[in-house]
């Protein structure tokens, strides 16, 4: 129960901490966005402070030049310390954060006093004028911080809710899975004892990777496992009526692939293509890479009239669902039915996210 409990005082913990609080600011982009966003800024103050025939240029390039000392000094070194300040708690990341951003705004008020008297002839009493620069940089401050806390929550919320959307499509599927395997198995306990025995152990393997927790790294090559042993068990039922045609390419192995996303096509495939038919049939299995693309079809012969079945639909329509969530709208799932022929492709692209 210790264990437990730990781990539960974390998740109550990690709210408060700092992790992930402020985001990286580093970047080409974040340094971009920042220089565009304090030269408007400065440009909505010299036109606040100044009229259009007699626009102050020298304000302009006056604040400009300091703002942007101000805030890229103040990226840099936050930037520099994000890995410690993320260890703190939430006040204390907070309150380091104006501590950083007050330093750097003294620091270069200092230096712009040395360096640039001939511009410093309006600003009146340098120390007035230095306290109002850190007072404007510690409202900015709370201001951005304030910024990046909802930011994160917000994150956090949409994590949650699409782990939670995740684990309710998972928990859809396994019952329509279960159910067919040990159907399957019952059909050979009185005619095949030994192959039955054999289906049990292959069942327990599966079930050991299928419910693994949904937030686990699993890959084409643990999925194609769960498609081989599945596969076995209805094997060991239809016998010969069942062929397998397996084209993977060994690139796509590594890549990554949710867990229950193409067993669930093979399983559809034995269970209204193969099994409906007499003669039975081959399944052909393809992954392969396409640049930075994964793409997956599952083939099989069917019955000339295929009976409607709302379990099929709802298994092809979680699969979709979860590819969506996991990998964002690019994420696709395509429905071929042809004339004796049953196609389903998948494509998705491992780097992306929602």
């Amino acid at each position: 129960m210790e264990p437990a409990r730990s781990k539960q005082q974390q998740g109550r913990q990690a709210p408060t901490r700092g992790e992930y609080f402020i985001p990286e600011l580093c970047g080409p982009r974040p340094v971009l966005l920042m220089i565009l966003l304090t030269e408007l800024m400065v440009l909505v103050y010299t036109l606040a402070s100044s009229s259009l025939p007699a626009f102050d240029w020298d304000m302009l390039a006056f604040g400009s030049l300091v703002s942007q000392w101000v805030v890229l000094g103040s990226a840099f070194f936050l930037c520099l310390s994000r890995g410690w300040l993320n260890r703190l708690s939430l006040p204390m990341a907070s309150a380091a954060c104006f501590g950083v951003v007050a330093v750097v705004t003294s620091v270069t008020s200092v230096a712009a006093i040395q360096l640039l008297p001939w511009l410093l002839g309006t600003v009146g009493d340098h120390a007035w004028w230095l306290l109002r620069n850190l007072l404007v940089a510690c409202v900015l401050t709370g201001i951005v911080l304030r910024y990046f806390f909802l930011q994160q929550q917000l994150r956090l919320r949409e994590q949650l809710e699409l782990q939670a959307r995740l684990d309710s499509l998972r928990a859809r599927i396994r019952p329509h899975f279960l159910f067919n395997t040990l159907n399957s198995i019952a059909s050979l306990i009185e005619s095949h004892p030994g192959a039955a025995e054999q289906a049990v152990e292959d069942l327990a393997e599966l079930f050991r990777a299928s419910l693994k927790e949904s937030q686990d790294d699993t890959c084409v090559a643990d999925e194609l496992r769960l498609c081989e042993l599945y596969l076995g068990i209805e094997q060991l039922r239809l016998g010969e009526r069942l062929g397998v045609e397996w084209q993977v390419e060994p690139a796509a192995r590594e890549a990554r692939m949710p867990s229950l996303v193409l067993q669930p096509l093979v399983e559809n495939a034995v269970y209204h293509g193969i099994a409906q038919l007499p003669e039975g049939g081959r399944i052909r299995i393809e992954v392969r890479r396409q640049g930075e693309r994964i793409h997956a079809v599952v083939e099989n012969p069917v019955p000339q009239r295929i009976a409607d079945s709302g379990g099929h639909q709802m298994g092809l329509s979680n699969v979709a669902q979860r590819l969506q969530a996991i990998f964002g709208a690019d994420a696709r799932l395509e429905v071929s039915p042809g004339e004796g022929m049953f196609r389903i492709e998948l494509g998705y692209d491992p780097r992306q996210s929602p």
